[in-house]
C-alpha cells in the first residue's frame, strides 16, 4: 500500500487530479447504476410473482389426489408449467411446458416446508435457453405432495441484459466525457501555476525585478498565491536591498578606522624608535581599535534588534537605573522626570536599557547640557520616553532621515560614533509596537505606528519613544 502511494504521488498532478476525478465519477456511476438495475428487476419480478400466485391460485383447486386434474383445459390456459411431485421428486402430473423429469431436486423439494419456496433454473449471465422462475408449495392431505409452477424469464433476463449493456456502455460513454472534461479543467486550472513556476525560475536565475503576471479581473485561490508570491518577492527585494545598503555603508565606516591603523603601523615601521615612543603610538592604536571594537559593537546591536524580547518591564525602573550609572561616570549635567510610579510597558527592561542610553550617548555627543529625561502616560495604552538637550540641534532635511544606519550629519561627522543609535532605536521600538518621533525648532518625524498623542515640546532638541503600556 506503502508503495502504491509513493508511485501515485510521483504522478503529475494533473494525471492525478483527472484520475480522482474519474475514480469518484465510476463509483457515483457504479452506485447509481446498480440503483436503477435493481429497481427495474425488481419491477420484473414483483410481475412474476403476480403470474405465479395466480398460475397457483387456478392450479391449487384442479389437483385431485394421485394424479387426476379436474380441468386440464383450465390447467393448460394458464400458460405456465406445472408439475406435481412426490417428495422423492417423483412426477406425478404434469402440464404446460413441463417435462417428465422434474424441475428441481430432491434437496430443494426438501427446502420447502409450509410456505412456498422460490427457486430460478438457468443463469441470466451468461444466456440459458430454459430460464424459469419455479414456486414449489406443499399440498395438503396425505401422502405428501408438491405443486411446482414455473413461468419462464426469457423476457425478464433479456431486458435486464439490455439495461446492463446500456448502463455499461452509457457509464464509459460518461467516464470518457468526464474525464476529457476534468483532463481540460485540471490543464487550465493548473496553467496559472505552470507560468508562476516559469516565471519564479526566471527570477531564480536573476530577474529579480520580474514579477508574476497575476490577472487582475480575477479573485480565486491561483491569484491570491500569485498575489502572496509578489508580495513575498517585493518583501525579499527590499529586505536584499536594505543588506546591500547595510555592507556598503559598513565598508565604508569600516574603512576609515582600518586606514587609519594601517597608516600608523607603517609609519611605525619606518624607522626604529625608542620605547617612549612606541608607548605613545600603541596608545594611539588603543584609540582606534576602541573606536573600531565600538563600531562593530553597535552593528551586531543593530543586527539583533529585530529579534527584540516582547516581555514586560518597568519603563520608569529602567530611566532611573541608566541616568544614575550616568551621573556616577561622568558629569554630564541631567534631569529626570518621572510619574512617581511604575510604569510597566511591552519591552524587555534590558531592551528599554539599549534604548536610553543610544538616546543619552547620542544626547551628549551631539548635544548640549542639560539633558533631560522624562517618563509618563500621556494616553490610555502609552508610555513616554522623551529624551531633550539645548544643543543645536538637526536641521529639517535630516530629520527624515536621521534614523538611517550611518546616517550623520556634516559637523558630526569629526566626532565619535557611527551614526547608528538612532538606527537601533528605531529598529526596538517598531519590533515592540511603538512610535519614535524626532522634533526641532517645529519640525516633526515619526518612525514606527502612530500614536495619537500630539507633540508638545518647544525649540530643544526631543527625541520622544512611545510604547504600548501594561
Amino acid at each position: 500500500m506503502t508503495g502504491l502511494r509513493s508511485r501515485l504521488s510521483r504522478l503529475p498532478l494533473r494525471i492525478r487530479l483527472v484520475a480522482g476525478f474519474s475514480l469518484a465519477m465510476f463509483v457515483v456511476l457504479v452506485g447509481a447504476g446498480t440503483f436503477v438495475y435493481l429497481q427495474i428487476e425488481d419491477e420484473f419480478d414483483q410481475d412474476l410473482a403476480t403470474d405465479l400466485s395466480n398460475a397457483i391460485g387456478v392450479l391449487r383447486p384442479l389437483i385431485g389426489t394421485g394424479d387426476s386434474v379436474s380441468d386440464r383445459f383450465a390447467a393448460e390456459a394458464t400458460g405456465v408449467a406445472w408439475q406435481v411431485l412426490t417428495p422423492d421428486d417423483r412426477v406425478l402430473a404434469r402440464g404446460g411446458a413441463a417435462g417428465p423429469e422434474s424441475m428441481v431436486s430432491a434437496g430443494q423439494l426438501a427446502e420447502v416446508g409450509t410456505t412456498s419456496q422460490t427457486f430460478d433454473v438457468g443463469n441470466l449471465l451468461p444466456i440459458s435457453h430454459n430460464p424459469y422462475r419455479l414456486q414449489i408449495t406443499r399440498m395438503a392431505g396425505a401422502p405428501a405432495r408438491y405443486l411446482l409452477v414455473g413461468v419462464r424469464r426469457d423476457h425478464r433476463d433479456e431486458a435486464l441484459r439490455e439495461l446492463l449493456l446500456q448502463l455499461s456502455i452509457a457509464g464509459l460513454g460518461a467516464l470518457v466525457v468526464t474525464g476529457f472534461v476534468g483532463d481540460r479543467l485540471a490543464r487550465a486550472a493548473l496553467a496559472p501555476v505552470e507560468r508562476y513556476r516559469r516565471q519564479a525560475a526566471q527570477i531564480a536565475a536573476g530577474s529579480t525585478d520580474l514579477r508574476l503576471d497575476v490577472p487582475v479581473d480575477r479573485d480565486d485561490e491561483v491569484t491570491r498565491l500569485g498575489h502572496t508570491f509578489n508580495h513575498m518577492l517585493a518583501t525579499l527585494e527590499r529586505a536584499l536591498d536594505r543588506e546591500r545598503q547595510f555592507v556598503n555603508e559598513a565598508s565604508h565606516e569600516l574603512r576609515t578606522p582600518i586606514t587609519l591603523l594601517k597608516s600608523r603601523i607603517q609609519l611605525a615601521q619606518r624607522r626604529s624608535r625608542s620605547v617612549e615612543e612606541h608607548e605613545r603610538i600603541l596608545a594611539e592604536l588603543q584609540v582606534d581599535l576602541d573606536r573600531l571594537a565600538r563600531l562593530a559593537e553597535q552593528l551586531l546591536e543593530v543586527g539583533s534588534a529585530s529579534g527584540a524580547s516582547t516581555a514586560n518591564g518597568d519603563l520608569e525602573d529602567a530611566a532611573a537605573r541608566v541616568v544614575e550609572q550616568r551621573l556616577l561616570s561622568g558629569p554630564v549635567q541631567f534631569s529626570l522626570t518621572v510619574p512617581g510610579g511604575p510604569v510597566p510597558v511591552a519591552v524587555a527592561d534590558v531592551e528599554l536599557e539599549r534604548i536610553l542610553t543610544n538616546l543619552l550617548d547620542n544626547a551628549c555627543k551631539h548635544g548640549a547640557e542639560p539633558i533631560e529625561v522624562r517618563v509618563d502616560c500621556p494616553a490610555d495604552g502609552w508610555a513616554r520616553l522623551s529624551v531633550s538637550d539645548a544643543g543645536a540641534g538637526m536641521p529639517a532635511n535630516l530629520l527624515a532621515t536621521a534614523t538611517q544606519r550611518f546616517a550623520r550629519a556634516d559637523d558630526a561627522r569629526a566626532k565619535p560614533g557611527a551614526g547608528l543609535g538612532l538606527s537601533l532605536v528605531e529598529a526596538l521600538v517598531r519590533e515592540a509596537g511603538g512610535e519614535l518621533r524626532l522634533c526641532f525648532a517645529g519640525h516633526h518625524t515619526s518612525q514606527g505606528v502612530s500614536v495619537p498623542v500630539p507633540c508638545d515640546h518647544g525649540e530643544e532638541m526631543t527625541v520622544t519613544v512611545l510604547l504600548p503600556a501594561r
